[in-house]
């Protein structure tokens, strides 16, 4: 018997808050880039384990830290001065049952291929410095699909989650996916993607703050600029009414001076980070599993990215609570609102937390014996499939910023 918890939930419906803040970092934010190689890394190990033991050995790799490098951007062109340094650390196997492994040459192999699919603009080759410092510590051997029994915690630690978005949160999210996709950069290829969104919603007028780093070989002055600077506020506008009826306003870069006439009064790279120029990044300093920064809800500090996905509760219990939280609010009628909690305990199986609580927040008209039941029994099928959380990070199909 696992247990189970289901209570109402004591707060107020995350729609009726005067405020609400939400915030995401794109994908080509320093810390978003460090999140991306560490669990990148990762599944290239994970794969490498499995060709050669079908199995995935123990490791860790999210402590990637990136220190920014210098660049003189300029309308019309500009150029790298110096390269951003990216240090990957963590633990991993090289030897196993006398079989020595190219960890390090795998593991840089899967960051600059990382950084090559994600960052249009940078030259890896030349704009980075990867260095690989993950120690090489002893084989442990976890068969992901045909082991007896399941893993046992690695950590007393837990994972939180909830659902469904607020609209606030879906436009946030929405507008980097929509700034940051490969099919708006072929349209719009001035835009970088070093994009952060700051959503806030006072009562119900919804203001979106973003910062957008510009490509500067793109524009040739500072009129073409200030051109796209004003598009994007229009299509986030005409994105954002499709996910609500409140009144948004938009602002992009308002540290710009259009007083200025030279490049020093924009937010301009060369390769659409600002890591290039003066900002670092670290692992577990950005997004929440679910990819936002949330103030206004329940939030766990661990870094999901790059942890092990075998027995790594920081892991696989932020990402299972999410999912179930989805599950239950649809599928189950009269759930407004879900926050998921699992708590670990070290050395028990993952399957089995010290607690799996979860509060909802009823439709007019229900009670929490309507739903209890169903809630309960959502959760515990999750925790029975729990593997599934694995074989998805493992694929690269999970989530993690």
């Amino acid at each position: 018997m696992r247990n189970i918890i289901v209570k109402e939930l004591n707060q107020t419906y995350i729609e009726d808050l005067d405020i609400e803040i939400v915030e995401r970092k794109g994908i080509g934010h320093p810390d978003s880039i460090s999140d991306g190689i560490a669990e990148t890394v990762s599944e290239a190990l994970c794969k490498m384990y499995m060709d050669e033991f079908g199995g995935v050995l123990h490791h860790n790799t999210d402590e990637v830290q990136i220190t920014a490098g210098e660049s003189n951007p300029a309308f019309g062109g500009g150029q790298i001065i110096k390269p951003m340094d990216i240090l990957l650390t963590g633990r991993g196997v090289s030897e196993y049952d006398g079989v020595k492994l190219p960890l390090d040459r795998v593991a840089i192999e899967a960051a600059k291929n990382f950084l090559d699919d994600t960052i249009i603009n940078l030259d890896v080759e030349l704009d980075t410095v990867v260095e690989c410092k993950i120690g090489h510590g002893s084989g442990d051997l976890v068969d992901v699909f045909n082991r007896d029994g399941l893993p046992s915690s690695n950590d007393t630690s837990f994972g939180v989650g909830y659902a469904p978005f607020s609209e606030v949160e879906t436009i946030v999210n929405s507008t980097e996916e929509l700034l940051n996709s490969k099919s708006f950069k072929k349209e719009h290829p001035a835009v970088g993607e070093d994009i952060k969104v700051m959503g806030l919603r006072e009562g119900d007028k919804i203001t979106l703050t973003i910062g957008c780093a510009m490509v500067s070989k793109y524009l040739a002055n500072k009129n073409e600029y200030i051109d796209v600077r004003e598009s994007l506020k229009g299509i986030v506008i005409d994105l954002a009414s499709k996910h609500t009826d409140r009144e948004v306003e938009v602002f992009v870069n308002t540290g710009d001076n259009d007083e200025v006439l030279d490049e020093s009064g924009y937010y301009l790279t060369v390769t659409g980070t600002s890591a290039e120029m003066g900002d670092d990044g670290s692992v577990g300093r950005g997004n929440r599993a679910n990819g936002l920064i949330t103030p206004c809800r329940p939030m766990s500090m661990e870094a999901t990215s790059g942890k092990n996905p075998i027995n790594h509760i920081g892991k696989i219990y932020n990402i299972l609570s999410n999912e179930i939280a989805n599950d239950v609010v649809n599928n189950i009628e009269g759930i407004k609102q879900m926050n998921v909690m699992l708590l670990s305990q070290i050395g028990k199986p993952i399957d089995q937390p010290k607690a799996a609580s979860t509060q909802v927040i009823l439709e007019e008209g229900y009670k929490l014996e309507d739903v209890d039941k169903k809630v309960e029994s959502i959760v515990d099928r999750w925790l029975e499939d729990i593997s599934i959380i694995t074989e998805n990070v493992v694929n690269g199909k999970a989530k993690t910023f």
